[in-house]
């Protein structure tokens, strides 16, 4: 499928007029979590909720980050999730949980976020 990009904007949960635009995330359907830069999230006023969360990197090391709540907007899609609190030197992504929040999938022919669809229900 290769690899491919999106922006985004990312807004406090609480405040929504503070935001950033990040206009290069990596799509990421491997990595549970999205990863947003330190330095953007600290601007637009997002707390770390929680403090060394432990994650295995695809090399097997494993590191310990923040994580923290925020407001993702792709497009005409938008989601609130737990990201993680990037830290230099990381890769900048959107994963696999937050995709699913936003209800887009990835279009392996057209290399792109699609709509998913109606959201299944019980």
């Amino acid at each position: 499928m290769g690899t491919f990009y999106v922006g985004a904007l990312i807004q406090n949960h609480i405040n929504r007029k503070k935001s950033a635009r990040i206009p290069k995330l990596l799509v990421d359907t491997g990595s549970e979590h999205t990863r947003l830069p330190e330095a953007i999230l600290d601007r637009i006023g997002v707390n770390r909720e929680k403090k060394d969360v432990s994650f295995v990197m695809t090399n097997g090391t494993v590191v310990t980050r923040s994580v923290g709540f925020a407001v993702i907007r792709v497009d005409k899609y938008f989601t609130i999730d737990e990201v993680v609190v990037a830290e230099k030197g990381d890769l900048v992504l959107l994963g696999a949980r937050t995709l699913e929040g936003l209800n887009l999938v990835v279009s392996p022919t057209r290399r792109r976020l699609v709509a998913a669809g109606p959201i299944p229900a019980a």
